[in-house]
C-alpha cells in the first residue's frame, strides 16, 4: 500500500510538472510564431503588441540573428528559434515523462517531430486568434486589438471566403477555418507522437 502511495506521488507530480512544461514552452513557441508572422504580414514593430512579441523572444532570437538573416518576408531566425524550441520541449517532455535521457539514436526522429511540433502550435495560434477575433466582432468590435487581429487573419480567411457561397451577411470562413486547424492540430499531434512517442 505505501509503495503504490509512492508510486502515485511520482505519477502525479511528473504529470503536473509535465503540464507545467506543456504549458511553458507551448506558450514561448506560439510567442516566436506570432512574432514570425507579424513580420511576415508587416505588423508596424511599435505596435504594442508586436513589442510584447519582440521583449519575450529577443533573448533567444537576436543569437540566431547574428547566423541567420531574415528574409523579406520571412523572419528565418524566429522560425528556428520556433523549432529549437519544440526540440527542447520533446527531450525534456521525454525526460519527465521516462526518467532517463533519450537514446542518440532517437534524435533524429525527434528533430522531425519537433517540426511537427512548431506547426502544432502555429496551429493553436490560428485558433486562438479566429476565436478571440469572431467573440470580439460580437461583443466589441471597435476593440483596439481588432484591427491587429484582422491583419494577421486575413490572409487565412480571405481564401476562404472566396470559395465560400454567398449567404449573404453571414460569413462562415472562421468556422471553416477554425475546423481546419482543430484537424490539423489533431493530425500534426499524431506524427509527432508517432515519430519520437511524447
Amino acid at each position: 500500500m505505501g509503495s503504490f502511495l509512492v508510486y502515485s506521488s511520482v505519477h502525479m507530480g511528473s504529470n503536473v510538472l509535465h503540464f507545467v512544461i506543456n504549458i511553458v514552452f507551448s506558450l514561448f513557441g506560439i510567442a516566436l510564431i506570432l512574432r514570425a508572422w507579424a513580420y511576415a504580414a508587416r505588423l508596424h514593430p511599435f505596435n504594442p503588441y508586436s513589442q510584447a512579441m519582440i521583449r519575450i523572444t529577443d533573448w533567444l532570437v537576436q543569437p540566431i540573428r547574428k547566423l541567420v538573416s531574415p528574409s523579406r518576408r520571412i523572419d528565418w531566425p524566429s522560425i528556428i528559434a520556433t523549432w529549437l524550441t519544440a526540440f527542447i520541449y520533446l527531450l525534456v517532455t521525454w525526460v519527465v515523462l521516462t526518467g532517463q535521457l533519450p537514446l542518440v539514436n532517437s534524435l533524429l526522429p525527434a528533430l522531425l517531430a519537433s517540426v511537427f511540433t512548431a506547426l502544432k502550435w502555429l496551429f493553436n495560434l490560428v485558433l486562438w486568434l479566429v476565436l478571440i477575433q469572431a467573440i470580439l466582432s460580437w461583443v466589441n468590435p471597435m476593440a483596439p486589438i481588432m484591427p491587429v487581429l484582422r491583419t494577421l487573419t486575413d490572409p487565412l480567411l480571405d481564401p476562404i471566403r472566396r470559395i465560400m457561397p454567398n449567404l449573404g451577411g453571414l460569413d462562415l470562413s472562421p468556422l471553416i477555418l477554425l475546423i481546419l486547424a482543430q484537424v490539423a492540430i489533431m493530425v500534426l499531434q499524431n506524427f509527432a507522437y508517432g515519430l519520437f512517442g511524447v
